[in-house]
């Protein structure tokens, strides 16, 4: 499948590498490539810059947003959650009609500091916003609920029997995000239903952030149990 992922920090890389590693034709998005191929110093993140991460990946390649987006069949938002409405205005509301968005962000809000708090919940999501403001794409809302290394691969964790949701109105979209997922490895996919029920996995956050901070790690997830 051709795939853009939207985002050149460390999801939209662990992103593009499993992808590529899968056999899909990959193509990182970013706002202007030359200047992306000119870093020299470590993200906020502590991330390498993205021409040393691009030099062991040469199977995956940089474009624009637009350019990544419109040959593409699924384009991942990999992007921070308070940017992704921009950055998918960026990549052509009329290149993205009748393609799949994967929103894998959250709506976190930092400006109050740590933990971030959600800028959008109860009553919306990020996920609604990206589907009302690009009505004609086809907006599935999963993966949200868990790190970027577990989002690609559930086996880094001892037992992988973890739950995945999807939200998304079209379920075609959603049958073929299941089917990625499963190819991660993901044996639980739970339909959640319509977009409006990204509200719930994102409001998720704010207990995962602190069960972070209570395990010390972000390696771990989520198993609903019948």
């Amino acid at each position: 499948m051709r795939i853009a992922v939207l985002g050149t920090g460390m999801v939209g890389r662990t992103f593009a590498a499993r992808l590529t590693e899968l056999g899909h034709e990959v193509t990182v998005g970013t706002r202007d490539v030359a200047a992306t191929m000119a870093r020299t110093d470590t993200d906020a993140m502590g991330n390498s810059p993205f021409p040393e991460w691009a030099a062991e990946h040469t199977a995956v390649t940089l474009a624009t947003f637009a350019d990544a987006a419109a040959p593409a069949e699924l384009v991942v938002n990999a992007t921070t959650g308070s940017a992704s409405i921009a950055v998918l205005e960026a990549a052509d509301a009329a290149g993205l009609a009748g393609k799949i968005i994967l929103d894998i962000a959250n709506p976190l809000d930092h400006s109050a500091g740590m933990p971030p708090t959600l800028f959008v919940k109860d009553t919306d999501s990020l996920g609604e916003q990206i589907q009302r403001t690009f009505p004609d794409a086809r907006v599935v809302k999963a993966l949200n609920t868990m790190n970027a290394y577990l989002m690609v691969d559930p086996r880094q964790l001892a037992d992988a029997d973890f739950s995945a949701f999807v939200s998304g109105n079209d379920p075609d979209a959603k049958k073929t995000v299941t089917v990625l997922l499963e190819s991660f490895g993901h044996t639980d996919v739970i339909d959640l239903g319509d977009i409006t029920t990204a509200r719930g996995t994102e409001m998720i956050l704010p207990i995962w952030l602190r069960l972070w901070g209570a395990l010390g790690t972000p390696m771990f997830n989520f198993k609903i149990v019948r």
